[in-house]
């Protein structure tokens, strides 16, 4: 902010000046909340898709118009489940998102309100000897009152600029419906609104009539405050600058910080009505005159800009004010005298940079010079920068600022290389005069006492000399003379009086001496004898630079900070990252001078902060950190050049390796040598490989830089940056690899993931490759990275299951300095990512609607062709493709997958049959009926048609669920059995320890369940069972058949539901003796006897043990009473029988508890009487 003159007001027991700063300070922390929040805003509610928009539309288009019809809406959402559903989940999704909006727009009404009570409290004499007048007096308490209008004014345009109207109604109204009742907010909910209602300002289109006045009227300050505030902005220097910037030339420049200020504070002036920018054109002239005579380009609250000619179009005197500096002949003055002074003082800069020029002799000798000169460049390189800059999209459409551009443009003859040239040797040089007249200062005391101490020595000498010593040869051949021994004495007396302590009257001395050495040198008696002269020049040497640290102050470093000041360039920097990166392609080494250039862009990071630091804030840490954050994301993002072009290399290397370079066999003949040779080919992968050499080289030469409070280490760097790399373009590969077309009339299936795994293999044979080169472990950061980039697409895609969504800046996975990609949005609701699409598929082709399984030779076939669609090797084939997290990321899919399903046929059973008093009834009846289950059915024929033809159109779609689920229950297992076949085969002793611990596990849970119960047994669950359930996951060790999906309390006479549901699902299938398997009984009836088994089982998994036992009894009761009929009428098992016990028998193999039952309810000669295959 500049040089204060006291700290009196901001001292601790000076209750006033703690208050208002503490305010200032709070506005800071939400101005930096909301510049981080307008990259968090959703963009479902901000510029939602035309998926969303169907989806969602009548849920989040409400703006402020819904409190007009709340309860109107709000009928219309109870009346539909749908939409209570859709209502759900988004508070679920969006809820402490919304609530964070929320705490930023009341924080900024906070702030009005406190600011106006503040402004009453010291009207009204709250604070002893205090009132407005007298803190307006006080350095300190003028600045602060100035910024706390000011903070206001950016808080409002920022908010308006980074956070449409629309959205933030959208914002509170959703927050009010979720939260704002219940919490007790809405006390506040009105002024928030009134405050933050939409203005219809947008960044991209012309700006509404009196705008933004209109947007400041609605906080009523006092006006005699706004006008003194103004007043001292117009007449002070608020902040000292013109000690910094003492040439008048440079006045605009010194107080740069104050007209942004002066700009924003002015639209609050009458009221909100902006009376001095419309009609007070004497004030203007004034104000443009002293703050924008040679500018019309400002920038306010980091960085962001405002062009004045379209900002003061509307106003009267403003635009006439402004007039006089846009003259042609004074643009043309400005842009040539620019030009000039950027050639004189990059050639003065490329003089200073070159090695050894700027040493700490040079830099004690010419420190004004120095500071003059890098005034001269910021001051220059801040006018170009700033007047050149692209127009907004709505500025291009206004004449007079395209034409003040390409006037510019032209007349300057602008070269952006030459900007970004002249930033890079300013930021190069600042740096090296900063490092050294840092080491100056603080080793300013040894150097002192070092120069005492050899001026004493020397003298001293001379005294000897003169006093008659002759202990060498050189000492017999001058004369003694006690006139000149007694003089030297005296200096030296002199000399040992100077005090670091007190500078100026050491510096004057010291001046004094060396002037008196000076003229005795013109005496002959000196003079003749070399030795002495030479003494003499090294006393005055000495002496000069004893003169010189006596004359440094700190102030020049403080100088140096303020004339340095780059946040203007905070957002505008960004146009010179091209240049950036095109300098370190061509030549890494630039990268050690690009750390002075983002060292400067972190003294932009001081302002923000300053007043939350002498408040001593809370805030501090984190409004440091995002700071901090963002600069180093830019650093990150202009380095990532390097892993980039190293991949490019990388690629060629790789591809030389493959398809040109022979694998040399391990033994060869003679002459066979030179075809192997390749010279030519070993070259250039040579020559490729050293170039990735010298790109690590050059971001390793950058040292470790602070920036801000965030140490960037330039290893850390380049790992994080090959991260970043291969994130980006193995995300990019698997996108683009996994889509399926929907109308292709062969499966692509097999021919994507061969291309895939050809394209992982090359990436990780890339790994192998360059990581001794760059210094880095390449397998561990491909399996992290793979891990990552496959876990955080399933769990974007387990959104689709899921009621509180995670959103991808939310994601466990999700690293800001690697960010993993977002996918683009796709046409399928049912898939929003390659895990997503690859499930689908493989579902897809083993529909049982189009295949059968046949267990025998675990493979699908085509129900049509017979031809082979699926086997195991497929699933081998997946895990090449997409690593063991892949398989196991689309196991977890699989399984929120039957997760759904479950859900969707318990939401189906109770909606069409327990809701259903007259089929509840007919449940009832058939349970009495078949009650005890060891008797047998007198007419079993007519007896199970009734019920079976009363509920077969209700129970099939059960039916077909059944299957769903069988199929899904499948292609886990098979994923379960190829992960344990390599997590055996890579790493068995890992395999055989998981297996050993989880058989131990769940013996000991099975002790403590039969001696203390299943309740106290489930409180004494460890972590540990979570933990390694993971390890099973990933190993292969679960067992999909016994997985309790959902926790869900059986209805009344489930199991009757059940049996009739299978005896359906039975009475469509018949037994066939090629294959041993149950197929339907018509060719285009979709019935897989195998699926229909696992689908039965995962079902009735999901409630206790007793709905399966007396499931299985009624089966088994409903085959002895056909078998009894056919044995009594001496005919041969017919398919009732057959089928039924089949099924059971089928069951008994995937679930332990249906063994028994079929033992206990079946006959065993009945059981030997079916055929097995």
């Amino acid at each position: 902010m500049g040089l204060s003159s006291g700290m009196d007001f901001l001292a601790d027991n000076n209750a006033c000046g703690r208050i208002l700063l503490r305010l200032v300070s709070r506005a800071h922390s939400t101005l930096a909340e909301l510049l981080r929040l307008k990259e968090a805003a959703p963009t479902l509610y901000r510029n939602p898709t035309k998926a969303e928009q169907a989806k969602y539309g009548e849920l989040i288009a409400w703006d402020f118009h819904y409190f007009k019809s709340s309860e109107v809406l709000e009928h219309r959402i109870s009346q539909n489940e749908s939409l209570q559903l859709l209502d759900m989940d988004l508070k679920e999704t969006y809820g402490d998102l919304l609530a964070r909006f929320y705490r930023l727009f009341q924080s900024i009404q906070r702030y009005t309100v406190d600011l106006k009570q503040f402004l009453e409290d010291l009207e009204d004499g709250a604070y002893i000897q205090q009132s407005v007048e007298t803190v307006f007096q006080d350095p300190d308490g003028k600045q602060l009152l100035c910024e706390s209008l000011y903070v206001l004014g950016a808080m409002l345009l920022l908010v308006d600029q980074h956070l449409e109207g629309h959205f933030r109604e959208r914002i509170l109204v959703a927050h009010y419906r979720y939260s704002g009742q219940d919490q007790g907010q809405p006390s506040h909910v009105d002024e928030i609104c009134q405050l933050l209602r939409s203005t219809g300002y947008s960044i991209h289109g012309k700006r509404p009539a009196h705008y933004p006045e209109t947007l400041f009227s609605r906080v009523a300050l006092p006006t005699q405050f706004v006008q003194m505030v103004l007043g001292r902005l117009r007449s002070d220097d608020l902040y000292h600058q013109f000690q910094s910037y003492p040439l008048p030339e440079h006045r605009s420049a010194a107080l740069a910080e104050q007209a942004a200020m002066l700009y924003v504070c002015l639209y609050f002036e009458g009221g909100g009505t902006a009376a001095v920018l419309k009609t007070e054109s004497a004030a203007m002239r004034e104000i443009v005159d002293k703050f924008f005579a040679d500018n019309w380009i400002i920038t306010y609250y980091m960085g962001h800009e405002v062009n004045l000619v379209e900002a003061w179009e509307p106003y009267k005197a403003a635009k006439a004010a402004l007039a006089n500096t846009l003259q042609p002949s004074k643009v043309k003055e400005l842009s040539l005298k620019s030009t000039v002074q950027i050639q004189k003082v990059m050639g003065v800069l490329r003089g200073y940079l070159k090695e050894g020029c700027l040493t700490e002799d040079n830099v004690l000798e010419q420190i004004p010079k120095i500071l003059n000169l890098i005034r001269e460049s910021n001051v220059a390189l801040k006018w170009r920068m700033l007047h050149t800059l692209e127009l907004s999209q709505y500025e291009q459409q206004i004449k007079k600022c395209r034409q003040l551009r390409d006037q510019v443009l032209s007349e300057s003859k602008h070269e952006p290389f030459q900007v970004f040239q002249l930033l890079l040797y300013v930021a190069e040089f600042e740096q090296k005069f900063k490092d050294i007249y840092r080491k100056i200062w603080n080793s300013r005391e040894s150097i002192w006492n070092t120069l005492k101490t050899e001026v004493n020595e020397r003298l001293s000498d001379l005294a000897l000399i003169y006093g008659g010593d002759q202990s060498t040869v050189s000492r017999r051949m001058i004369q003694k003379n006690e006139k000149l021994q007694k003089w030297f004495l005296e200096q030296q007396a002199q000399v040992q009086s100077l005090a670091l302590e007190q500078p100026l009257t050491s510096g004057r001395l010291a001046v004094q001496l060396a002037e008196a050495i000076n003229e005795a040198m013109e005496l002959e008696q000196l003079a003749s004898s070399l030795q002495v002269k030479q003494s003499l020049m090294e006393i005055k040497t000495r002496l000069h630079r004893l003169i010189r640290i006596a004359g440094i102050k700190e102030d020049v470093m403080i100088v140096t900070q303020i004339v340095g000041d780059i946040s203007y360039g905070w957002r505008i920097v960004e146009q010179f990252t091209p240049f950036m990166q095109d300098g370190v392609k061509k030549d890494p080494g630039l990268v050690k001078r690009l750390r002075a250039t983002f060292l400067k862009l972190a003294s932009a990071l001081e302002g923000p902060v300053l007043r939350i630091s002498q408040a001593r804030s809370g805030d501090l840490l984190s409004v440091s950190q995002y700071y901090s954050s963002e600069l180093v994301s830019y650093v990150r993002r202009v380095l990532q050049i390097i892993p980039e072009s190293m991949f490019h290399l990388l690629d060629q290397i790789i591809r030389l390796q493959t398809h040109e370079i022979k694998e040399v066999p391990t033994r060869l003949d003679k002459n066979k040598i030179k075809e192997f040779a390749q010279l030519a080919q070993r070259f250039q992968v040579a020559e490729l490989t050293h170039s990735i050499s010298v790109f690590t080289e050059g971001i390793l030469a950058m040292k470790s830089t602070l920036v801000g409070v965030i140490k960037v280490d330039p290893k850390q760097l380049l790992e994080d940056g090959i991260r970043k790399e291969i994130v980006r373009q193995v995300s990019k590969t698997l996108h683009q690899t996994l889509m399926f077309n929907p109308k292709a009339k062969t499966c692509e299936l097999t021919v994507k993931l061969k291309a895939l795994k050809t394209s992982m293999s090359g990436f990780r044979r890339s790994f192998e490759y360059i990581q001794d080169y760059v210094r880095i472990s390449g397998l561990k950061i491909w399996q992290e990275e793979l891990s990552r980039i496959i876990l955080f697409h399933v769990e974007q895609e387990t959104n689709v299951f899921l009621t509180q969504k995670v959103l991808p800046g939310n994601s466990v996975y999700q690293n800001k300095s690697i960010p993993i990609p977002t996918p683009p949005p796709t046409t399928n609701p049912d898939c929003q990512t390659f895990m997503g699409r690859l499930a689908n598929e493989i579902i897809l082709l083993t529909n049982p609607r189009t295949t059968v399984y046949s267990n025998a030779l675990c493979s699908w076939y085509d129900l049509k062709t017979k031809d082979e669609v699926c086997s195991m090797g497929l699933f081998s084939l997946l895990e090449e493709a997409v690593g063991t997290i892949g398989l196991a990321g689309l196991d977890r899919l699989l399984g929120l997958k039957i997760v759904t399903c479950l859900q969707n046929m318990i939401r189906y059973t109770e909606k069409t049959v327990f809701r259903d008093k007259s089929l509840i009834e007919m449940l009832e009846n058939l349970g009495n009926s078949l009650n005890p289950t060891e008797n047998v059915v007198a007419q079993p024929m007519k007896f199970y048609g009734y019920f079976l033809g009363r509920t077969y159109s209700l129970l099939g779609p059960v039916v077909d669920a059944l299957l769903t689920l069988g199929q899904l229950q499948l292609l886990r297992q098979k994923i379960a059995y190829q992960l344990s076949l390599s997590s055996h085969f890579d790493s068995k002793i890992l395999f055989s320890s998981l297996q050993a611990l989880n058989q131990s596990l769940v013996s000991n849970m099975k002790v403590k369940c039969d001696r203390e119960g299943f309740t106290k047994t489930k409180a004494l669950e460890s972590p540990l069972l979570y933990e390694l359930n993971s390890f099973l996951n990933w190993s292969g060790l679960h067992d999909p058949n016994g997985q309790i999906y959902l926790t869900t309390k059986a209805a009344p006479k489930m199991s009757e539901l059940a049996a009739l549901v299978f005896l359906t699902g039975l009475g469509r299938s018949k037994f066939c003796p090629n294959t041993g398997h149950l197929i339907p009984k018509k060719l285009g009836d979709p019935l897989d006897g195998h699926m229909f088994v696992l689908g039965a089982q995962c079902w009735l998994q999901q409630f206790s043990d007793s709905v399966g036992t007396l499931t299985m009894a009624y089966l088994a009761q409903y085959a002895r009473s056909f078998a009894d009929v056919q044995s009594r009428a001496n005919e041969t098992l017919g398919p009732e029988v057959t089928t039924t016990i089949l099924f059971l028998e089928r069951l008994a193999a995937v679930r332990s508890q249906v063994r028994s039952a079929v033992n206990e309810n079946l006959p065993e000669p009945l059981i030997h009487m079916i055929p097995k295959n």
